[in-house]
C-alpha cells in the first residue's frame, strides 16, 4: 500500500486488522493480541486497562501487560471510527502507516484507541497501540446530550432563584464542603476543574491573585506564547477562528477569566492557602484558607497542586546582594523595560525569560548584557515550531480531538528519539543564525541526548530559546553577552563574575529557572508530605512524566501543570482518577 491507494483500501485494510484485534481483546487471549503486533511495537495505556498511565514497548512487555489486567478489563464492543480516518502516512525511504481510530468499552468504562498499522510479509501489525478511558460509566462528562436543561427547568425550580443566585451560593460553599480543592486557577487548574465539574464532582480553585488569569498578566510586559494557537485550545472551549496564532500573555490572561466564568467553574481569588493537614483515617484533609471575608477551614478528600510544573523561583543566595546599590529581581518580577532607558542592566541567565527580558530592556533604550552561564539550544520560531508541533498542529491539521488522540497514542520516550532528526533539520534551516551566534562567542547545544528543546521540556521545563529577535541582537553586539562563567557576588556597583570579570548595572535580573515542583508542595504543605512525593518532570523507566496525572504516593495528593497542549489532554485523566476514588470505581 503506498499513497496511491485508495480511501476505501485503506480503510478496508484497518478495518480487517481491528476486526482480528477485537475478536484477541474480547476473548482475553493475550498471545493472540500480540501476534497482531510488530515485535517494535509500542503500547500506551491511558487507564482502560491497567487503570494508570503507562507505557510498554515490545511484545514481551505487552504481553505482561495483558497479561496482568486484560482478562479482568473484559473488552466489548470495538468499532471502527470513520469520522476521521483511517487514512494512510507515507514515511521517508517508501512505505507508511494507516492510523486509526476505534472505540470499545469495558464494565466500567467507555473508552477510545488509536493504532498505527505497517504491513509486512506476514499482513498488517501494530506498531503503536492506545487505549484510554473517555467517561466512566455513571459518571459521564456532562457534554452535548446530557448537558443541564438549565435552572427554570430543574426540579423544584422556583422563580425566587435564578442562574446568578445558584452560581453565587454555589461558590459560597456555605452549605457543603468540596470534594477537591485545587490550588492554582493557571491552565491546568482550570482544565481539570472543567473536567471535573463535568464529571459531577464539586471542585473549588484557590487562586491568591486577584483575578483568574493574573499569573499571565502579572508576567512581563513583552511576553508572548511561543506554543502555536492549535495546540493552546482548552478543553471544552477552543479559541475563536480569528485568534492570532501566538498568543499575548493578557489576551491569554483574559481567555482565562473568560473561560473560568463560561464553564461555571467554582474560584475563590484572593484565597491562600496557610496550613493544611491530611487525617489518614478519614481520608481527608484539613486546609486553613484566608480569604478576603476572612479565615475559612476546608475538608476536602483530594487537593490538587496546579501551581505550575515550574512555579518557584529559583533565586540564588549570592554574597554581596544587602550592598548591591542598584536593584534586583528573578525574572518572574519582571514588568516593562521602559523605566530603565539609559542605565545599565545585566540580565544573568541564557534561555527564553532571559532573552526576552534582555531584549525588552535593549528596546526600551537600557544598555544590557546578557551572562550566559552554560551552553543554550537555540531554535528559530519560523523552523523550530513547526518542526516541534508537526502536520497535526497547524492549521491545516486534524479536528483537535483527533490531534490530541494521535498525540496521547504516541509515547514520549518516541517523541524524544524522533526529536533528534528534527534538531538535525532545524539546525541546518537556522545554520546562518547558529553560525552567527558562535562568531561572538555564544555556546550552543543540541539539547539532551541530542534531543532539543523536547527533551528539555520534558526534562525541567527549560534549558532553551525559541528566537524571537533576541539571537540577532546579540549576533550583532546590541546585546552585550558575558559568555562561560557563572555569578559569584555582588559588588557594589554590579556583580562579579567567577573568572573575576566585574560589570557595573543599575539592574540585575536574574533570569536563574525554577526549582521542582516539589519544593512548591514542601514549602506549603511541609516535609513530611513533600517526602512522600515524586520529583516532577523527566521521563521515567515507565515511559511517563515524572510526578503529573497520576498518583504521586500521597494519598488524596495530585499534582497537575504543564503547556496549555499537555493540560488540555491529561486534565481529562486526572479527573478520572479522582471521580473513580471517590465513586469506588474503575474501568
Amino acid at each position: 500500500m503506498d499513497t496511491d491507494s485508495s480511501p476505501d483500501e485503506v480503510k478496508a485494510a484497518f478495518a480487517a486488522w481491528l476486526a482480528d484485534f477485537a475478536d484477541a481483546m474480547a476473548a482475553a487471549d493475550a498471545a493472540a493480541t500480540t501476534n497482531l503486533l510488530d515485535g517494535d511495537c509500542w503500547w500506551r495505556d491511558l487507564l482502560a486497562l491497567s487503570w494508570d498511565l503507562g507505557t510498554y514497548h515490545g511484545t514481551d512487555r505487552i504481553a505482561g501487560l495483558l497479561d496482568e489486567h486484560l482478562q479482568q478489563a473484559k473488552v466489548s464492543d470495538v468499532r471502527i471510527v470513520t469520522e476521521f480516518g483511517p487514512r494512510f502516512v507515507a514515511e521517508e525511504g517508501g512505505g507508511g502507516t494507516i492510523e486509526g481510530f476505534f472505540t470499545f468499552e469495558t464494565p466500567g468504562a467507555w473508552c477510545r484507541g488509536v493504532a498505527r498499522i505497517r504491513q509486512g510479509e506476514d499482513g498488517w501489525r501494530a506498531w503503536t497501540v492506545m487505549t484510554g478511558v473517555e467517561d466512566l460509566k455513571g459518571h459521564e462528562r456532562a457534554l452535548g446530550s446530557r448537558r443541564p436543561t438549565g435552572p427554570r427547568h430543574e426540579v423544584g425550580a422556583t422563580t425566587q432563584r435564578n442562574w446568578k443566585d445558584k452560581r453565587e451560593h454555589a461558590r459560597a460553599y456555605t452549605d457543603r464542603e468540596p470534594e477537591v480543592v485545587v490550588l492554582g486557577a493557571g491552565q491546568g487548574g482550570l482544565a481539570l476543574a472543567a473536567n471535573l465539574r463535568l464529571m459531577g464532582v464539586d471542585a473549588l480553585i484557590l487562586e491568591r491573585s486577584e483575578r483568574v488569569g493574573d499569573g499571565w498578566r502579572r508576567r512581563y510586559h513583552s511576553l508572548v506564547l511561543h506554543d502555536p494557537v492549535w495546540a493552546d485550545h482548552l478543553p471544552y472551549l477552543p479559541f475563536p477562528q480569528s485568534w492570532p496564532i501566538y498568543s499575548p500573555k493578557d489576551k491569554i490572561a483574559d481567555w482565562f477569566e473568560f473561560y473560568a466564568q463560561a464553564m461555571e467553574l467554582d474560584v475563590w481569588c484572593s484565597a491562600e492557602m496557610t496550613a493544611a493537614a491530611y487525617d489518614e483515617q478519614a481520608g481527608a484533609w484539613a486546609l486553613t484558607v484566608q480569604t478576603g471575608e476572612g479565615e475559612r477551614t476546608l475538608r476536602p478528600r483530594h487537593v490538587v497542586l496546579a501551581t505550575g510544573a515550574a512555579g518557584e523561583p529559583h533565586v540564588p543566595d549570592l554574597p554581596g546582594r544587602d550592598g548591591f546599590a542598584g536593584t534586583v529581581y528573578h525574572s518572574s518580577e519582571h514588568g516593562a523595560g521602559g523605566s530603565w532607558a539609559g542605565r545599565k542592566a545585566v540580565v544573568v541567565g541564557a534561555c527564553n525569560s532571559g532573552h526576552d527580558i534582555a531584549q525588552d530592556l535593549y528596546e526600551a533604550g537600557a544598555e544590557v548584557t546578557l551572562v550566559q552561564r552554560s551552553s543554550t539550544h537555540i531554535i528559530s520560531q519560523e523552523h523550530g515550531i513547526p518542526a516541534i508541533f508537526g502536520a497535526n498542529f497547524t492549521e491545516s491539521g486534524p479536528p483537535t480531538e483527533y490531534a490530541d488522540l494521535l498525540a496521547s497514542a504516541y509515547p514520549w520516550p518516541l517523541v524524544l528519539e524522533d526529536a533528534k532528526e528534527g534538531v538535525k533539520r532545524t539546525a541546518e534551516k537556522d545554520a546562518a543564525l547558529l553560525a552567527s551566534l558562535e562568531a561572538v562567542g555564544f555556546r550552543l547545544n543540541d539539547g539532551p541526548d541530542g534531543t532539543g528543546l523536547m527533551g528539555f521540556a520534558l526534562a525541567k521545563g527549560g534549558g532553551y530559546y525559541i528566537d524571537v529577535g533576541a539571537s540577532g541582537l546579540i549576533a550583532e553586539g546590541r546585546i552585550g553577552l558575558a559568555q562561560g562563567s557563572g555569578l559569584a557576588e555582588f559588588t557594589a556597583t554590579g556583580i562579579r563574575l567567577e573568572d573575576g570579570r566585574e560589570l557595573d548595572a543599575d539592574l540585575v535580573v536574574l533570569a536563574t529557572g525554577y526549582s521542582n515542583m516539589r519544593e512548591t508542595a514542601r514549602r506549603l504543605f511541609g516535609d513530611a508530605v513533600a517526602e512522600r512525593l515524586p520529583l516532577v518532570l523527566g521521563i521515567g523507566e515507565d515511559g511517563e512524566i515524572g510526578g503529573l496525572y497520576r498518583r504521586t504516593g500521597h494519598p488524596g495528593f495530585w499534582y497537575m501543570g504543564g503547556p496549555l497542549a499537555w493540560v488540555r489532554v491529561y486534565a481529562k485523566h486526572l479527573a478520572l482518577q479522582i471521580t473513580a476514588d471517590l465513586h469506588d470505581v474503575r474501568s
